[in-house]
């Protein structure tokens, strides 16, 4: 790989803490903890009106949350100001990054595949039950009264709209599942620090990883305000290319005969295969996405993965068509494709424990003896002994939800210990590559896995019916899952001076505010306007549960084949990759093409790579530098002027132009 594919390292942490403003205050201060407190009820009602009521205009389905760099562009104008007449009270690179983190993990919290899946679900089972689906004899004597809102006096209304959470009846009955799931949800978040506090060292001191989804936010803020960034002329000529092109199409929600220029993966620029029969129309409807943002961000990935993305959703298409061409009656599901993305994220996640056991090996002997290592615990939120015991803490408080809620405990530790095994595997994906979005929807989880292992008799029917309770943890999509943020925000506090200890309080203020603040905008929005899409985006997983304990299903022979197969191919990939530097496969484009998701922004990365195949062959690695800007002004202009229409759509109460996918 040449020095232009890869990923710019961010700053030296050294380098930075040794400027004169970042001296004289690097701490994570008080008042950056209160203004990122301050801050996220404002993001969490956002978000859940924007993609839960409306369905619309998503901040969390990418990975860089455009809703927390729109945040920051405003608070870097206010800085400007500050820093120009009162220069005491403008905020440092550190405190930035602290109102980042919080606003970050809330959002991940508040978003599209983590509590909008999570806190519907107290209330669907109990509402859609009919006699024709069987809810009631299938899953009402299985799901606790203490974690549900079981009452059709209180969820009706819900359902119904025009009304209003503020009665004693409802907010009772509301109070105890918001607060009981609040604090699985903080539990999970203990163990999601703990580990990421324990692989913090070896990802970003040992092997070095890119962390490009944090490159912008840190050159953004760097001394409190990077004039110098924000003047560079190719930055603001690729900022007023996409800002104009958003500002146009905003107009066209106001004027109607104002053509829409459309740039969506469900828009306009698409490829129709239903007319050509067999095999050929298993490809579908093939979107042609285009938008700007998410080619700005796909030419920061090293040109291996931009390459792969595209190829392999092109090579899951071509699957579908040779399943169709030939169907073998034997394996009635090919090609199986969520059981191949399953094993290439277990073997994603073999291979990261595998480049640094030696590092774990040291450290979990140095946690077994109870030695302290100051050199391995220097720089940490907390030290490793700590971390491990949060993680044990955290789990030992999960285990004893989900006993308490009647599941049996080996199921109990597959379900969590499967899905922090694909959480683990994402954050390190996240902070290797920086993909725009990481969507993996269509059961990767550890429900499909027990499934496929043991069918779903052996399970168990009291399980079953608490799986659909976990589809916010380990379900469909994982784009919003907050263990990458938190290892984002750990390596944007060593770049910036924030003291770890004091930035992983502010990660559990939002980790201990978000799950509250969700749970209260569903109720109170709901109730005011009625059913919302975010509720009907989970009947469908109900449905396959009711159906699983219906008609029992036996162990997936030839799905555990295809795990086998994705795991064998990555293995074989990144084999090739540690070998010949020639080879162009990423295992982690297989990986994030195998499943759906790649949909939304596959052409944008095909773009981005022929751009940058291009310039890195024809203009040397000086003339990528260059260019660099130009597609970071991409990113910056749809995130100011497409935040800018989705907050409109808040005030307004109205769809405007939505110009992310979601």
């Amino acid at each position: 790989m040449s020095t232009a594919d890869r990923p710019a390292q961010v700053p030296d942490p050294q380098a930075v803490s040794a400027g004169k403003t970042e001296r004289r205050k690097p701490a994570v201060t008080t008042r950056a903890l209160v203004l990122g407190a301050v801050l996220i009820p404002f993001h969490v009602y956002w978000i859940v009106t924007v993609e839960g009521i409306y369905h619309w205009s998503h901040c969390t389905a990418v990975s860089l949350y455009w809703n927390v760099i729109f945040n920051l562009l405003i608070l870097l104008g206010i800085n400007w100001a500050l820093k120009r007449w009162a220069p005491k009270w403008a905020l440092t690179q550190a405190e930035f990054v602290t109102v980042y983190v919080m606003i970050a993990v809330a959002s991940a919290l508040a978003g599209h595949d983590s509590l909008q899946l999570g806190v519907p679900d107290v209330v669907i089972p109990f509402y859609y039950a009919n006699d024709g689906n069987h809810y009631q004899d299938l899953f009402f004597k299985h799901l606790p009264q203490w974690l549900t809102v079981w009452q059709p006096s209180v969820f009706m209304p819900l359902f119904d709209g025009h009304t209003t959470l503020y009665r004693a009846d409802r907010i009772e009955a509301w109070l105890q599942p918001t607060l009981w799931w609040s604090a699985l949800v903080f539990a999970v978040g203990l163990v999601m620090i703990g580990i990421n506090v324990l692989i913090r060292r070896q990802w970003t001191q040992r092997e070095k990883l890119g962390f490009p989804v944090v490159q912008l936010p840190l050159e953004m803020t760097r001394e409190g305000l990077n004039v110098k960034f924000f003047a560079n002329k190719t930055l603001l000529i690729g900022f007023a290319a996409a800002a104009l092109l958003d500002l146009y199409n905003g107009g066209h929600f106001f004027i109607s005969g104002l053509p829409l220029i459309d740039v969506r993966h469900d828009g306009g620029h698409f490829i129709d295969t239903w007319m050509l029969g067999r095999p050929w129309s298993a490809l579908g409807r093939i979107g042609i996405p285009l938008y700007p943002f998410c080619i700005g961000l796909s030419f920061l990935l090293p040109a291996d993965l931009s390459f792969s993305i595209w190829f392999f959703y092109l090579f899951r298409l071509a699957q579908n068509v040779l399943a169709a061409a030939v169907p073998i009656p034997l394996a009635p599901q090919l090609p199986y494709l969520n059981e191949q993305c399953m094993g290439a994220w277990v073997a994603l996640f073999v291979y990261a424990m595998w480049v640094g056991r030696g590092y774990f090996g040291a450290l979990a002997k140095s946690i077994w003896r109870g030695e302290l290592s100051h050199e391995m615990d220097t720089g940490e939120p907390m030290s490793h002994r700590a971390s491990f015991f949060a993680i044990v803490a955290g789990m030992a408080f999960i285990v004893f939800f989900c006993l308490r809620a009647g599941m049996n405990l080996a199921v109990v530790v597959v379900l969590f210990g499967f899905g922090f095994v694909i959480h683990i595997a994402i954050t390190r994906m996240r902070a290797e590559l920086g993909p725009p979005a990481h969507e993996a929807a269509g059961g990767l989880n550890s429900q499909t896995l027990m499934r496929d292992i043991v069918g779903t008799k052996a399970i168990g029917a009291n399980n079953l019916a608490m799986f659909g309770m976990f589809w916010w943890f380990t379900g469909r999509g994982y784009r919003t899952t907050p263990m990458p943020v938190q290892l984002e925000g750990l390596k944007m506090g060593e770049v910036s001076g924030a003291e770890p200890q004091r930035l992983a309080v502010a990660m559990a203020i939002a980790f201990a505010m978000a799950p509250l603040l969700t749970f209260y905008f569903f109720a109170h929005l709901t109730y005011m306007r009625g059913n919302n899409p975010m509720i009907g985006h989970n009947v469908g997983i109900w449905d396959q549960y009711a159906s699983w304990m219906q008609n029992p299903l036996a162990p997936n022979v030839p799905g555990m084949i295809g795990m086998g197969f994705g795991g064998l191919l990555v293995a074989g990939m990144t084999y090739m990759r540690t070998r010949f530097m020639w080879w162009p496969l990423h295992p982690a484009g297989y990986a994030l093409g195998m499943n759906f998701g790649v949909e939304y922004f596959w052409s944008c990365t095909l773009i981005a790579w022929i751009l940058k195949v291009l310039i890195t062959r024809y203009g040397g690695h000086k003339t990528h530098q260059k260019a660099l800007p130009f597609f970071y002004g991409l990113i910056l202009g749809e995130f100011l002027v497409g935040a800018f229409w989705s907050a409109m759509m808040v005030v307004l109460q109205r769809p405007l132009y939505d110009f992310s996918p979601g």
